[in-house]
């Protein structure tokens, strides 16, 4: 680079042809549908060993393992070289009975190397293709970019592959165009398409069964996954409401909550948004009343805290306790168990770089000793030693109080006055804003079970500020059953800043109208269990079988119940409403964020239009009002931006430590917008620290971008030696680095003018810019047997 520049190195289709496994991809590991492949039989294979997650299969089994090996081999067009490895036969829980499979799994290897596996799931009585997943491990496979196939085309694919090996489903099906939507475009050839086809039932969508199917970039179909109850009863009538009725009543029902939410990966220093949250709704579409089966037993309590005022200060962060000092604290809050000895006392200091403090604990351990002197448990705490707080307790014996109807016990009552009597004791100052939250399950405990079976009784106290909850804030008391005494405590309070004065925010009835942007309104079947009377879900149920807490097949599956209900739209990433703001913002960054696609509205016809396209779906270059000014110059810190997303597949990079104090360059700190992706590229060696100045609003020239692409594709030191390149440019003397710009040219990243001139030192715009990144990516490919930098 010269010197005397600032540094920046920086309904299905009919057809039968089966394309699920193309030979171009698979070599001669896979044929095409129009190239049939002998039956081959299988004999003396291993099946899946004792304890392999099988079961034995019943004598009378209407498809047989080897007829199963056979129709997965027909259906599949499984290549000879594949070998059966293991096959074990499984019997899954519907809702009105059970479905039996054989699970096969064939390899091919080489040398005793695994170069790939197909894994196949076939009915045991049927012999349908229930599932079907494969993998390749060819090093000398390289997948084009940009890929060969787009989401389109890959439905067509999807759907020719459905007819085949799943004609019963014809008519059955309908594309889900929102699912595995995505928003931006492959930076690599190693794209998967998710595709699905929910049921279809009196022409509404059943969006618990369908059929989904993976198709590559190259065009083949990699998975193929069943999902379908035959058994399920569905509930029988027309919607006595309009979508829009039924739009009107989720409003009306709608109740919006504050919570604070803490972008995890914002810029220092990381503060606390306050935000709304909406619960999605649904309403029974034949009754139009609201419908919630799985409706929580936790009242959440926002209106009573642990004392309607603060008792007293919260503690200042200004003492620097000892050892013997937090000791004393513990034991003055918490009454330790006969026979405890202090065993350790050990201070922790750490710097938490999301809210920029240093914490400071005491961690102090007791053990207990019996009257024999033997091991009888242990004491754990720690003290903040800046406020005198205790962080945590916890205390265990070994000697535990066997369990029955005999043991006496104190009743959820008064443990309940010992959890609220500990937090007014060790929290004054934060009383007012804790609120214990219990369910109807926790205040029957005491009389639920065998009262001795009770060992403790946990509450759970959410920190409100304002009425807002803070979200990663509050606190837990345990109190044993038997002695009375608190077993556990543990307070995580006062991480981040929070407003004096609750803020401004907009009116709910906003909030709401945001939200039904959010929310898609669907009207589709919804299915659940029923025990005793009262609704499960289908994941419970399971659960409660595989506990042996249930007999499979006991309980009511009821019928699948039709209703509108409210699912999140495709979106490019989380995302939270600002309550004061009314602007959605990304959950990672708090940067604002869409609900839609944003596009450039400047660029159609252009000549780079798909690149810069592209660019601004990473979002690696800005709008100005929509517009993305392809032939502005592009600056320094958006180069690096573009390149550091290119690298990383288009995900934005994480830094262990993003503080100010850790910045590399004086002019671009911890509040930059570019601060992550610069301190990714110093970390990447992709450019230098230099003086120290990176000057991010610095223009770029030609071969600039030339030494940082060759940096990033790996061979910045072969470039050295200028001697091993033909450089056939006309303005060769005027180039300084010679061997970056033959490479750059010869892999047609960058080419030279119609008089063949590199022109090192002319300025690049926003276009060309976009436009080598795209083609370093294809050459990245190209080359990816190369010591590239993946």
């Amino acid at each position: 680079m010269k010197r005397t520049k600032k540094q920046l190195i920086v309904g299905l289709a009919t057809a039968v042809a089966l394309t699920a496994l193309p030979a171009g991809a698979w070599a001669d590991t896979v044929a095409r549908a129009d190239q049939p492949i002998p039956l081959i039989t299988e004999e003396n294979q291993p099946v899946a060993p004792p304890g392999s997650g099988g079961e034995e299969a019943p004598s009378d089994v209407a498809v047989s393992r080897d007829k199963a090996v056979e129709l997965a081999r027909k259906l599949l067009q499984i290549p000879t070289e594949y070998t059966l490895q293991s096959a074990s036969y499984n019997t899954d829980r519907l809702a009105g009975g059970t479905r039996s499979a054989w699970n096969l799994d064939f390899v091919k290897k080489v040398n005793n190397k695994q170069l790939g596996s197909i894994q196949a799931r076939i009915h045991a009585t049927s012999g349908e293709l229930l599932g079907y997943g494969s993998y390749i491990n060819d090093p000398n496979y390289k997948p084009a970019y940009p890929p060969k196939v787009d989401r389109e085309q890959s439905m067509k694919i999807a759907e020719d592959f459905i007819a085949k090996v799943g004609a019963k489903y014809a008519g059955k099906l309908r594309y889900n165009a929102d699912y595995g939507v995505q928003f931006r475009p492959p930076l690599n050839g190693e794209v998967r398409y998710p595709l699905r086809y929910n049921r279809v039932v009196d022409d509404i969508a059943f969006m618990d069964n369908y059929i989904d199917v993976e198709v590559d970039g190259e065009g083949h179909v990699m998975g193929y996954q069943v999902t379908w109850d035959d058994t399920i009863s569905f509930e029988q009538g027309k919607p006595s409401i309009t979508m829009e009725q039924a739009e009107a009543k989720i409003r009306a029902l709608a109740e919006p909550q504050l919570a604070y939410v803490v972008p995890y990966d914002a810029k220092a220093p990381i503060k606390p948004y306050l935000s709304y949250e909406m619960a999605p709704l649904m309403i029974d579409a034949l009754s139009g009343d609201r419908y919630q089966p799985f409706a929580s037993t936790v009242k959440p309590n926002r209106t009573e805290p642990v004392a309607p005022s603060a008792l007293g200060a919260k503690p200042a962060a200004n003492k620097k306790l000892t050892g013997e000092q937090a000791v004393k604290i513990v034991e003055g809050a918490f009454k330790l168990p006969e026979g405890s000895e202090l065993t350790d006392s050990s201070y922790h200091e750490y710097s938490d770089e999301q809210n920029g403090r240093t914490s400071a604990q005491w961690q102090l351990s007791w053990s207990i000793k019996d009257k024999d002197d033997k091991d009888n448990g242990s004491v754990w705490a720690s003290v903040d030693s800046r406020t005198g707080e205790i962080r945590s307790y916890s205390q265990y014996s070994y000697a535990e109080v066997k369990g029955g109807d005999q043991v006496k016990i104190i009743t959820y009552e008064q443990a309940k006055a010992k959890a609220l009597e500990t937090i007014k004791k060790q929290l004054p100052g934060y009383a007012h804003e804790l609120y214990l939250q219990e369910s109807e399950q926790d205040q029957q405990l005491d009389r639920a079970v065998i009262p001795g079976d009770i060992r403790d009784y946990t509450f759970r106290f959410q920190r409100l500020i304002h009425g807002a909850n803070a979200v990663y804030e509050g606190a837990s008391v345990t109190v044993n059953a038997i002695t009375g005494e608190v077993r556990n405590y543990n307070a995580d309070l006062g991480n981040f800043t929070y407003p004096a004065q609750k803020p401004q925010t907009i009116s709910n009835e906003q909030a709401i109208d945001a939200f039904m942007k959010y929310y898609n309104l669907e009207l589709t079947y919804v299915q659940t269990y029923a025990m005793q009377g009262e609704p499960i879900p289908l994941e419970k149920y399971n659960l409660m079988v595989a506990a042996g807490e249930i007999v499979p097949g006991s309980g009511d599956s009821g019928k699948a119940k039709l209703v509108y209900r409210l699912v999140q739209r495709p979106l490019d990433g989380d995302v939270f409403l600002d309550a004061e703001s009314g602007q959605w913002r990304d959950r990672q960054t708090g940067d604002p964020a869409s609900l839609v696609k944003e596009t450039a509205t400047d660029i159609a016809g252009h000549w780079a239009e798909r690149e810069l396209s592209m660019m601004v779906a990473y979002k690696a270059l800005d709008l100005e009002d929509g517009k993305v000014r392809p032939q502005a110059v592009v600056t320094r810190g958006e180069m690096i931006k573009m390149l550091v997303l290119a690298m990383n597949s288009g995900n934005r990079p994480s830094l262990a430590f993003a503080n100010s104090e850790s910045a590399s360059f004086r002019d671009v700190g911890a509040s930059s917008d570019y601060f992550i992706y610069v301190e990714n590229a110093l970390q990447a060696n992709l450019i230098d620290r230099g003086d120290g100045s990176f000057d991010p609003a610095g223009e770029v020239d030609r071969e600039e971008m030339a030494e940082l692409i060759v940096r990033a594709l790996g061979y910045n030191t072969l470039a050295k030696y200028e001697q091993l390149f033909n450089v056939p440019f006309s303005d060769v003397g005027s180039i300084e680095n010679k061997g970056q710009a033959a490479i750059v040219a010869g892999l047609k990243i960058m080419n030279p003018d119609e008089k063949g001139q590199f022109n090192p030192d002319r300025l690049v715009t926003r276009a060309e810019s976009a436009t080598a990144f795209f083609r370093f990516l294809q050459a990245k490919a190209e080359l990816q047997e190369a010591p590239l930098r993946n």
